[in-house]
């Protein structure tokens, strides 16, 4: 059912619906304005998203003089009537998810056009005079079969916005680069990058790319780049010419290293390279000194750099799911982490250094090797949840301190401990029966649970309780 989004009188008097029923056809009855005598009313905006219908209802072309946003969303409409593109006070037309196939040539007639959606159809091309909507800020046109965009669209120096994702495009017009305020663009086939250098975000994922080439450098005011799900597997070593890059997402790739020039993308804040098959990480990593999100989970890493400990700025650090034996005592340098997660790995011993990381508030360490934990742990007073299984009943298990039967030293253990290698079938609750009422009971105080730390009470700490507590809550659930 057609549905009238905003409306308003040219007096301030009282205002009827527009009503609009729906079988085949869109049947439009407007109850007349209960205005001063002689004055219209004013539609500015109609909706008939998600109305089975097969062409454009002639009563639009009623308020074409007032029209200023349009949305035909999920229809059958195949063809555009040129009584359409005479509504010229129209500022976006919502088209998506309908049986397009082209763009009629009359498209230029809308000159205070800024947002045109036409996604999800089944067009192939531009027409050239899309070039007289001069005012078109944001194009999406994903899910088309366009194989190339004609010259008229470097005429449109007010794009900032342009999505063409699941689309054919092969190549981009010469003169691309003239449109200076682009900064989104999601593409396409990589050739056709070469000329937007001013790119500042890129998304190239879920793609089957196999390689990077090496022009990817020239985009040096590039600050965000997805390159997740595809089908890498090196990483060219110009990706330090992208100077600006602030996120580099590489997750679900075959990546098997990452080249030593990584290190010289300075302004990194978030790095990901879980899901890859990388077994070393590069010294160069530790010059990534703004770093601040780390992940590298689910690869067949075996050790981790003793550079890591230069990443001073490291808040969050995943390496879930590799082949870890230890860990560099240099981590210890890492002491603004909050959350490290260590999961499935085959570590036997935690460094001494650890207990460096006071900042360290979620600390999982389930399914590793490990027998006990070092003194020094005891130093990390704001650790909150600490995971040593993965069907642990409590978020913080006490610890105890002991002598190491083997090496005589204080160590901190508890009745987790020494860990045991994980099994692929069901885990058993680390109670001798499990018990639905006591679980659920369990899980209700666990939605209210709050921690307390003995050493600081302040109204900051009490903040950084309630962040920790969702933390944690996001694992429990």
């Amino acid at each position: 059912m057609g549905t009238l989004l905003h409306r308003s009188c040219r007096s301030s008097s009282s205002v009827q619906c527009l009503e609009m029923t729906t079988k085949r056809k869109i049947i439009g009855r407007l109850v007349p304005c209960r205005c001063f005598r002689g004055e219209e009313e004013v539609i500015s905006v109609l909706d008939y998203s998600h109305c089975s219908l097969q062409q454009v209802p002639k009563e639009i072309f009623s308020f074409e003089r007032t029209l200023e946003e349009l949305y035909l969303d999920a229809n059958q409409i195949e063809e555009l009537p040129k009584q359409l593109f005479s509504c010229q006070a129209l500022r976006k037309l919502s088209i998506p998810d309908n049986d397009l196939s082209s763009l009629p040539t009359t498209i230029a007639s809308l000159v205070n056009l800024k947002e045109l959606d036409i996604s999800k159809n089944g067009i192939q091309e531009f027409p050239e005079n899309i070039k007289g909507c001069k005012c078109l800020s944001i194009v999406e046109a994903s899910v088309n079969p366009i194989s190339k965009l004609p010259d008229g669209f470097t005429h449109l120096l007010n794009l900032t916005q342009l999505f063409l994702n699941d689309a054919f495009l092969e190549q981009l017009p010469a003169n691309f680069g003239k449109l200076s305020k682009l900064r989104l663009s999601l593409c396409f086939q990589p050739e056709a990058l070469e000329h937007i250098q001013n790119l500042k975000e890129l998304w190239m994922d879920n793609n089957s790319l196999l390689t990077l080439p090496g022009f990817i450098g020239k985009l040096k005011h590039l600050t965000y780049l997805d390159l997740s799900k595809n089908r890498l597997e090196s990483l060219d070593m110009n990706i330090s010419g992208c100077e600006a890059l602030e996120d580099l997402l590489l997750s679900s790739n075959m990546l098997q290293q990452l080249p030593d020039s990584i290190g010289m993308l300075k302004k990194l804040t978030t790095l990901k390279v879980d899901e890859n098959q990388l077994t070393s990480l590069p010294n160069t990593i530790g010059s990534l000194s703004l770093l601040e999100e780390f992940d590298c989970s689910s690869n067949e890493l075996q050790s981790l750099p003793p550079a890591i400990g230069y990443l001073h700025n490291l808040r969050t650090f995943a390496a879930d799911e590799n082949f870890l034996l230890d860990l560099p005592r240099e981590i210890g340098s890492c002491k603004n982490v909050t959350v490290m997660s260590l999961r499935s790995n085959k570590l036997e011993f935690l460094p001494e250094e650890i207990g460096q990381m006071t900042k360290l508030r979620v600390l999982n360490l389930s399914d590793n090797r490990l027998k006990n934990l070092p003194l020094t742990f005891a130093k990390l007073k704001d650790l909150a949840a600490l995971w040593l299984s993965d069907n642990q009943s409590k978020a913080l298990i006490p610890l105890q301190s002991e002598a190491n039967p083997e090496t005589k030293q204080r160590v901190l253990t508890n009745y987790m401990f020494p860990q045991q290698p994980r099994h692929d079938e069901e885990y058993q609750s680390d109670s001798d029966s499990f018990n639905l009422a006591l679980w659920e009971e369990e899980r209700q105080k666990r939605m209210t649970v709050a921690f307390e730390f003995e050493d600081k009470k302040d109204e900051e700490d009490s903040a950084g309780k309630v962040k920790v507590q969702l933390m944690m809550l996001s694992y429990l659930q």
